[in-house]
């Protein structure tokens, strides 16, 4: 079995509304290339906005424009669609959770997963620290797809090779990022590849890429890539899709010949 996975990348601005038309395109630019699972980045809504802006942005579970928008496009195009990460009401009136739900071609939604590990970094002037103004969630997400089974992750979750773990045995692995170009050109390629080949599957990253109106840029490179570690496909930077094709017979071959996943230890975890 193959399906045709992508993923959209996007240099996302502060305002909701130009963002979700952005996507819709993208999207559908995807669905017109054959893909069947479409992913787009984190913070695809809005990127640049500030504290205020971003808490102004909040939905409620279950209800709102963007959440919305993405059970529209998954049912309009009649595909799987990740969306990215959106901001949610925190049990923190004060915070927010950086969420990423999950649409089936009817365009139910069929998984949350909130991002686990918040982003802290400083850097001379560059400096982030998403506790700040998020709520991190508490529990890993995996599900089972017509394409196998599928695990979630969020931009900084890819430096914790222990959430991937728990995840269990899955054949794809969705990380949608929003990686600084800082830290992205150091570590981006070299840690999706690393979570491929650990886990003997594959690896979908939709990723921001490129300057944004606030003069953040993102690293972008979103990409496929296979059990083997193998980029099969990948854009730099600016707006567009990347796609390959997930082949389960691929999956079964490299598991046959390098049984690593069997080998592992489990009392020493």
């Amino acid at each position: 079995m193959t399906a045709r996975i992508a993923a959209v990348q996007m240099i996302s601005g502060p305002a909701v509304g130009p963002n979700l038309a952005t996507a819709r395109r993208l999207v559908a630019m995807a669905a017109a290339e054959g893909a069947r699972l479409v992913a787009l980045p984190e913070y695809f809504p809005l990127i640049g906005a500030g504290d205020a802006d971003r808490l102004a942005a909040r939905e409620r579970e279950g209800a709102g424009p963007i959440q919305d928008f993405l059970a529209e496009a998954a049912r309009r195009e009649g595909i799987w669609l990740v969306g990215g990460s959106i901001p949610l009401f925190a049990d923190d009136p004060a915070r927010l959770r950086n969420t990423c739900l999950v649409f089936d071609e009817r365009g139910e939604r069929v998984a949350r997963y909130d991002k686990m590990h918040l982003f802290g970094f400083a850097k001379g002037e560059e400096r982030y620290d998403e506790a700040a103004t998020i709520e991190a969630g508490s529990r890993p997400v995996a599900l089972d797809t017509p394409f196998g089974r599928l695990g979630l992750a969020i931009c900084y979750d890819l430096r914790f090779p222990e959430l991937f773990r728990r995840l269990g045995t899955v054949d794809l692995l969705v990380i949608p990022a929003a990686f600084t170009d800082t830290t992205g050109r150091a570590h981006w390629e070299m840690l999706l590849r690393a979570r491929a080949v650990e886990n003997q599957c594959y690896v979908l990253a939709s990723a921001q890429g490129g300057r944004h109106p606030s003069g953040r840029m993102t690293h972008g490179n979103s990409m496929v890539i296979d059990p083997w570690g193998e980029v099969l496909a990948r854009l730099d930077k600016g707006e567009g899709v990347a796609a390959a094709d997930l082949d389960a017979h691929r999956i079964a071959e490299v598991r046959q010949s390098l049984p690593a996943l069997r080998h592992r230890r489990p009392d020493l975890t």
